[in-house]
């Protein structure tokens, strides 16, 4: 199975735009590939969020904006199961962002959430990015686009590691 982990950055609190997006590729139980970019979200930066993932305005000012960069990230985006931790949050943002662009991708796509795996496989401990972590012996850069992807990749990988099965977990995710 292909799995696609992805993780988005916003740059205020109406979590309709990217300012940075990491990819992850898992192929065959490993991870094969990795992407990141900032974006250009044609819009204002909050302060929170700014100091949250330590992304400007002028940090994006000759970064590509969100219908640049979709036509690079969209074939691997296609190609194997979205994979988020809070996966609701990034899928969201993702379908903003494509609504707002007037972008046409899929009627919608099927997903798994590592927080919703995390929950019914570990009930008993916090299942915050960092906490997951921290349990798996993963290093984080929070809320940098490209760890906070690769960790949601890794902890994928260890659920499958202690025995979880992923089928049970798929959801699907209504882009119109």
């Amino acid at each position: 199975m292909r799995y696609i982990a992805f993780d988005v950055e916003t740059p205020n609190r109406y979590n309709n735009r990217m300012s940075a997006i990491g990819i992850t590729v898992i192929d065959g139980g490993v991870i094969t590939d990795e992407f990141y970019s900032l974006v250009n979200p044609e819009t204002y930066f909050d302060y929170f969020n700014s100091q949250l993932t330590g992304i400007y305005e002028e940090d994006v000012a000759d970064a590509p904006s969100f219908p640049e960069l979709w036509e690079r990230i969209e074939p691997i985006m296609s190609s194997g199961m979205i994979v988020a931790h809070n996966a609701v949050f990034d899928l969201g943002v993702l379908k903003k962002c494509l609504n707002d662009y007037g972008i046409q991708w899929k009627d919608y796509t099927r997903y798994m959430c590592t927080v919703q795996i995390g929950r019914r496989a570990l009930p008993k401990m916090s299942h915050k990015l960092n906490d997951m972590c921290d349990y798996y012996g993963i290093e984080l850069e929070h809320h940098i686009a490209s760890s906070d992807s690769r960790a949601c990749a890794e902890i994928l990988l260890n659920y499958v590691n202690d025995g979880v099965d992923l089928k049970n977990f798929i959801r699907t995710y209504k882009f119109k």
